[in-house]
């Protein structure tokens, strides 16, 4: 259940879709139109906004400033966000957050990366150079991110938890990466867990989780959770 008077919208993995992302938004606007109103208004971003798609920035900022009127928002970190702060700390992680997509978030900041890569470039100065790029907006945002999200009988995370462990006691970097112990797990987590991270070709429906990853980035569909008093449905690019 989720309180009388509210109604959630838990958003899936963007990564780097600014175009599904604005699409999937004036889908919730226009099915939000048609609730309580004077509901509460709550969107959910479950994580992974940036690598592999084309328009990381675009996303970043849309999320910053391109949501909705009358809404609400919280903002989940998910693992990918996680590479991207690790590398401004620790540029030695180029090669991992590269591998993971990032140099597509690179690109869209406007980094130079062919000629970097052309000069055998140390880390230090692909770190650098993106430094310089990324608006301090944006990384006032990054470094926002929360980890979890709770809301009636619904725990919200990006990855999962781990099971037999309680919810107000998980390590973040199982709530950020965790999968097969997680996935599998048929026993109840104390709320149903809405996540991502884990791509799938529909969203997935279990008695202790729902995953709403639909591989945005390959599939073109963005996916987004409603949740209303009893009742959940999904909205979908």
């Amino acid at each position: 259940m989720i309180p009388d008077g509210e109604v959630v919208y838990a958003i899936g993995d963007i990564h780097g879709r600014s175009d599904l992302l604005f699409e999937l938004l004036h889908l919730i606007e226009q099915d939000a139109a048609h609730t309580q109103p004077h509901a509460r208004k709550t969107l959910i971003f479950l994580g992974d906004y940036v690598d592999r798609g084309p328009d990381s920035r675009g996303v970043i900022e849309m999320l910053c400033n391109g949501l909705p009127h009358d809404f609400e928002a919280v903002f989940l970190k998910g693992n990918h966000e996680e590479i991207l702060l690790g590398f401004l700390d620790d540029p030695t992680l180029l090669g991992s957050w590269c591998r993971n997509g990032g140099e597509r978030t690179l690109r869209s900041y406007g980094v130079d990366c062919g000629r970097l890569a052309r000069e055998n470039a140390k880390p230090e100065a692909w770190r650098d150079a993106f430094a310089s790029a990324l608006p301090q907006a944006h990384l006032n945002f990054l470094r926002r991110l929360r980890l979890t999200c709770e809301i009636g009988d619904y725990a919200f995370v990006h990855a999962g938890v781990r099971p037999g462990v309680p919810l107000g006691a998980q390590d973040p970097a199982d709530l950020l990466w965790i999968r097969d112990e997680f996935l599998t797990s048929l026993e109840p987590f104390g709320k149903i867990v809405v996540h991502g991270h884990t791509p799938g070709a529909a969203p997935v429906v279990r008695p202790n989780r729902i995953g709403i990853d639909t591989g945005a980035v390959f599939s073109e569909h963005l996916t987004a959770l409603r949740l209303e008093d009893a009742n959940r449905d999904f909205l979908q690019t």
